[in-house]
Order: C-alpha cells, then sequence, then structure tokens
C-alpha cells in the first residue's frame, strides 16, 4: 500500500489542516481554560439538575428521572470534549498572517492576513480574570472570518494584540 496522498504527494503524517508542520511553530493556550469551561458546564448542570429534579420531585413521572440521567451522562461526555478541545486550540502568527486552529470532530484553520483586520479586542469575563486569562478577537471585513484566541494571559493578550494591530496598520498602509 502507498503513502502518497491525492496526485500522487506524499501524504502529510499530520494531516490537512497543518499543511505547515516545519515551519510554523504553534502556541498553545493556557489550560486553565479547561477549568473556566468546567466551572461553565457545572453551572449549567446544576440549574438543570435543580430543575430537572424538582419536577421529577413533584410529579413523579419516570421520563423526568431519565432526563436527569442523560443530563448526567452528556455532562460526563462533555468534560471529556471539554479537555481535548482546549488542547486542540492553537495559534501562530507569521510574517503576513495569522493562524489559528480548533477544534476536535470539525477541525478549524482560520488564516487571517494582517491587511484585513479591522480591530482586535481583548476581553475577559468574570470567570476568565479569576482564572487570569483573556481571550483576543479579530475582527475584518468578512464577519465570517473573524477569529479568537481564547485562554491567553493578560500580558499575552495585550501583546499579541498590540502587535496584531501594529502589523494591520503598516500592512494597510501598502493599499
Amino acid at each position: 500500500m502507498s503513502a502518497d496522498g491525492p496526485a500522487g504527494r506524499p501524504a502529510s503524517p499530520s494531516g490537512p489542516l497543518e499543511p505547515w508542520p516545519d515551519t510554523v511553530r504553534w502556541q498553545p493556550i493556557s489550560r486553565d481554560l479547561i477549568w473556566v469551561e468546567l466551572i461553565r458546564l457545572g453551572i449549567g448542570l446544576a440549574v438543570a439538575l435543580v430543575v430537572l429534579g424538582t419536577a421529577w420531585a413533584l410529579s413523579g413521572h419516570w421520563l423526568l428521572g431519565a432526563a436527569v440521567a442523560v443530563a448526567l451522562l452528556l455532562s460526563a461526555w462533555r468534560v471529556v470534549t471539554i479537555v481535548r478541545a482546549v488542547r486542540a486550540w492553537g495559534y501562530a502568527e507569521r510574517a503576513d498572517d495569522l493562524l489559528v486552529r480548533h477544534g476536535l470532530l470539525v477541525r478549524r484553520l482560520s488564516i487571517v492576513p494582517y491587511s484585513r483586520m479591522q480591530f482586535v479586542d481583548v476581553s475577559a469575563g468574570p470567570l476568565e480574570r479569576a482564572f487570569d486569562l483573556a481571550t483576543v478577537q479579530l475582527h475584518t471585513a468578512a464577519a465570517a472570518s473573524d477569529a479568537r484566541v481564547p485562554g491567553l494571559r493578560p500580558a499575552e493578550a495585550s501583546r499579541l494584540r498590540d502587535r496584531l494591530t501594529a502589523l494591520g496598520e503598516d500592512r494597510a498602509e501598502g493599499l
């Protein structure tokens, strides 16, 4: 059996969404984002269990008991996917663009040219602030091409924001 991919080219061992394995140095995001996402899941699960448990206790209908069990099973599955999803996030700065990758089942690679960026936003909600994290959001003319990099330390988020803003201004001047 041949190790060749389409059109007789050698198959990439890293897959189609990492076409630059030797030239791109992926930066991971903070693993603390796992805790942020687990707490969000826990809050949602607690609300769902209170509502379902109360309804089950008042009505005694077996379907509500089954819904509690399903909610617990889905939450256990979501815990596993949260850990894997956070590990799948990464970004890489290149000379002319920023690469952002994420996703488990549906892998996504976004390439955002610096010259197309309109503005860069840094945000941090209460949970992110509690874990000393921030999210960098890139806005372009095409809303579908916006990308975000969650789970960054505030100093790294500020550095990335300033760098992307400066590169975006430099590249836009040439248009």
